[in-house]
Order: C-alpha cells, then structure tokens, then sequence
C-alpha cells in the first residue's frame, strides 16, 4: 500500500526517501487548522516541514543501524501517519534490537538540542520580541518529544512494541515473541479505538486500523515462524556462530539461476546450475561461514566460489 502512490525525493547513503501523495492533503490540512498559531502561514509551513526532517531523520536511524549490523535498508517512505523505513535486519535478537532502537535513540539525541534552542532564545527574550520564532521553536521540541514517547508505546508495530518484541526474543524465541508482541497490539489497538469514539478523532482510528492490520500479519508471521522451529533438522552440522542445526529441505536461494536447494545435501553445490558456493547462510542467526565450518566432516573444497545463497 506505502509502495504504490509514492513519490521519489532523494537518494542518501544508499537510502530512497519516497513521499507518498496523501502528505500533501494531510499537510494542508494540518496548515490550514494551525494557521492561527503564527503571524502568517509560512511558519505553518515551517513546522510542518519540521515534522518531515524529525521523521526522516529517525527512519535514518533505524536504516543505518540495520546495515551496521549486516542487515539490507534501501528505502523510506514518508506518509501522514509518519514514516516508514524497510529494513532487514540479520534474524538475530540483537541485530533486530538495535536497528529498531536506533529510530528513538534519534528522537533522544535531538531532545536536548531542541531544549538547548527554546531555552537560548528564551533567554534572548524571543518570547516578545520574536514571538513566531519562539513558538515554531517550542513545536519543534514538542514534536520530538511527542514522536519519542507514542513511538516508545509498547505497542506493535510501533518501535516500543518491536523493541519489548527483541527483549523477549532473548528469552522465549524468535516465533513465541512475536506472538506476545502481537497480542499486546492488539490490546493497545483496543485503546486507541476507545480513545478515537471518546474524541471522535479520525486520526486516532486510521492509526488503530495501521496497528491492527500489521498484527495480523505479524500473527501470520509468528505461525509460520513457529512451524519452522519444528522442521526437521540435520544434527551432524551445527552453526559456528549460533552452534543451531539447519534445517532439511530448499531453504537456500541460487542466485545464478533462480532456483532453491538444500545446500548441505548438495555440499554448496546447485544442483540445477552446479554453481558452487563459498559460504552458506545460516537461517537461524543469518551469519555466513564455510560449509566445512558447520562440521566435523571434511567436505569436498568448492572449486570456485561465487555469490552467497540465501
């Protein structure tokens, strides 16, 4: 749904920012009710275009800190009920911990320069003498910190609910946190429903209805995750990093020609292409080692080595 509708701004770091169409109407909307908050209607703009850079710098967030943990984050995009940023993480606890924390961890560092700013012009005595610049300076503080703390509800798919969901990873697995996480969406959907019908807010229900409809897909997910805990196992091979057994079937993905393979039936091997492979991804923890590293057999040495299967 975010991917169609959206318009290309910019690339950075590797990264498209995208802005989906429905900004502009929410933006002037948002304009036009706060018009009477300034002395003319270009500081409206201002602030609002505020909120666009505090979102975007924390989508940043979670996209650098995924690729520093080897994850994949090419891509923004910027829609009325914030942004969203399409990152994968390594399917590691850490890993998925760090690159969702990353967002909030902006939204903190940018809280004492906005503080810093109200108070300095505070002090130049703005509040009269620039009262537009006073007050678009306090929204700006306001904004971050409104963004922190809804973004820190442990609610999924909000960060707060996708952080508790890694916490619990450590503890009770990949598949079993996710349900949890799911759950307690669910519940805080119920809330916001609640507080929508008590003050008749639209937003408060669009937002509901987002929550609602990533639970049910991370509830998909959690099932499907579940059953692959419980898929058959090869117990003479054992991941170096995460010392977990592969599972037995075509997990991996040949790059070279577009088929799936089990590769330690095959020893890294294709079987539809014999294209040999150098290192073998582990799909527990998504770190990569050679397949003799998985054993204490001595496999066969590919004879070349080419792109990695996933």
């Amino acid at each position: 749904m975010l991917r169609s509708g959206a318009i290309r701004l910019f690339r950075l770091a590797g990264i498209d920012v995208f802005l989906h169409w429905s900004w502009f109407v929410v933006a002037i909307i948002e304009i036009n009710d706060r018009a009477r908050t300034y002395s003319s209607i270009g500081w409206n703009i201002g602030e609002y275009l505020a909120l666009f850079l505090i979102v975007m710098t924390h989508e940043f967030g979670h996209s650098l800190a995924c690729r520093q943990v080897g994850g994949s984050a090419n891509r923004i995009v910027l829609w009325p009920l914030g942004g969203v940023a399409f990152v994968n993480p390594p399917p590691r606890a850490g890993a998925t911990l760090w690159s969702i924390a990353a967002g909030p961890l902006v939204n903190v560092a940018l809280l004492p320069v906005c503080l810093g700013l109200v108070l300095f012009s505070r002090s130049l005595g703005w509040a009269d003498t620039q009262p537009d610049a006073y007050a678009l300076l306090q929204a700006i503080l306001y904004i971050d910190a409104g963004l922190l703390i809804f973004n820190l509800l442990p609610i999924y798919p909000l960060d707060g609910g996708q952080i508790l969901r890694s916490v619990l990873w450590f503890f009770i697995g990949r598949a079993r946190s996710l349900m949890v996480a799911t759950v307690l969406g669910v519940a805080g959907a119920a809330g916001i429903i609640y507080l929508a019908v008590r003050a008749q807010s639209v937003w408060y229900g669009l937002i509901a209805a987002f929550i609602l409809m990533n639970c049910w897909q991370g509830w998909q997910h959690a099932r499907d995750l579940s059953q692959f805990e419980r898929t058959a196992r090869y117990n003479e091979f054992s991941c170096p990093s995460c010392k977990a057994s592969p599972p037995i079937g075509d997990y991996w993905f040949c790059p070279q020609c577009g088929s799936r393979f089990d590769t330690f039936r095959t020893q890294a091997v294709c079987p539809h292409c014999a294209s040999q492979f150098s290192a073998t991804r582990c799909i527990d923890c998504g770190r990569s080692h050679p397949i003799n590293a998985w054993t204490t057999q001595v496999l066969a040495q590919p004879v070349a080595s080419r792109s990695l299967p996933e």
